[in-house]
């Protein structure tokens, strides 16, 4: 394993620290690239030491490590495979041994299989339940109970997309995933606020990552008119916000869906344009296959697999 650290909070049923640990740790699920990648970073700049999983390219996850160690923090690394569940959810307690504790779950690792509703084959229709919903569910399972057996609460933030709150088209098992993701983190959030552990999802729109086609891009030279923004957002940006949701401000804020989305679900733009009104033609409109960093898909969301 590599190293890296997360945060923690105060006792049963209050979520605001007043102790906090000399040394907070976290994990962050598909962090090998994307929101995942860009979640871990801030997470190490505000002082978490951070556990990174990889699906696809080992090198990249170490490559995550290395910014987290950049800012002072341990990171550890392990691969995870959501396909192959339950075993893989003990990644969870890996980390924890490793760190001393755990203070911050984030589940950023997701996948797609798009086609037609009538063309889903039952396959990529469980495949994606497996790795969206069910990971998110055993994560998040095991790590609410190493918090309570800690005690001090916790954060968890499981990161869904715009699909969570509006349909996909030809996307039926991935809306159908980000659908129940939302609502695992509101039971979630009613049952573990006692414990002093608070629960939420954010909801990226169309972001810049592998899934979208646009991994790397400078996002500020792309125009996407359909957008109210007009452009794709940066990993940084849902980073960002999951980093508040993770930190000592937010102990009051629990069971609450935030879309990231550039004005997306106001405007819904998927049903009356084309890559959003895109002059260039980059990104792809159609979601790819893979377990990544991120969640969204096609040309309405971000890269769940390595995006």
């Amino acid at each position: 394993m590599d190293q890296d650290s997360t945060g923690a909070r105060a006792g049963r049923g209050d979520s605001t620290v007043s102790d906090a640990p000399a040394t907070r740790a976290a994990v962050v699920t598909g962090s090998e690239s994307g929101i995942g990648r860009a979640t871990a970073v801030a997470l190490a700049r505000d002082g978490f030491d951070v556990g990174v999983t990889w699906f696809v390219d080992e090198a990249q996850g170490r490559r995550t490590a290395e910014l987290v160690r950049e800012h002072g923090r341990r990171a550890e690394v392990q691969h995870l495979d959501l396909t192959r569940l339950p075993g893989p959810a003990t990644v969870i307690d890996r980390f924890a041994d490793a760190f001393g504790r755990l203070d911050v779950l984030v589940n950023a690792a997701g996948d797609n299989r798009a086609s037609p509703f009538i063309e889903t084959s039952y396959e990529d229709f469980r495949h994606v339940l497996r790795v969206d919903l069910e990971g998110p569910f055993l994560l998040g399972q095991r790590a609410a109970r190493r918090m309570i057996a800690q005690g001090g609460g916790g954060r968890i933030v499981n990161v869904t997309s715009v699909h969570e709150h509006t349909p996909l088209p030809s996307s039926a098992s991935y809306n159908t995933a980000k659908h129940g993701l939302g609502g695992l983190t509101k039971t979630m959030a009613l049952e573990l606020a006692e414990y002093g552990i608070t629960v939420n999802a954010v909801a990226p729109g169309l972001i810049a990552t592998r899934m979208s086609g646009l991994e790397g891009a400078d996002v500020h030279s792309l125009q996407r008119p359909a957008l109210p923004v007009g452009r794709p957002g940066d990993p940084r940006e849902v980073a960002s916000l999951i980093a508040w949701l993770a930190s000592d401000a937010a102990g009051y804020t629990t069971g609450q869906s935030y879309p990231v989305d550039g004005g997306f679900l106001i405007a819904n733009p998927q049903f009356t344009t084309r890559n959003f009104g895109a002059a260039d033609d980059r990104g792809d409109p159609g979601p790819g296959p893979g377990q990544g960093s991120g969640s969204g898909a096609g040309p309405a969301s971000e890269a769940p697999s390595a995006p």
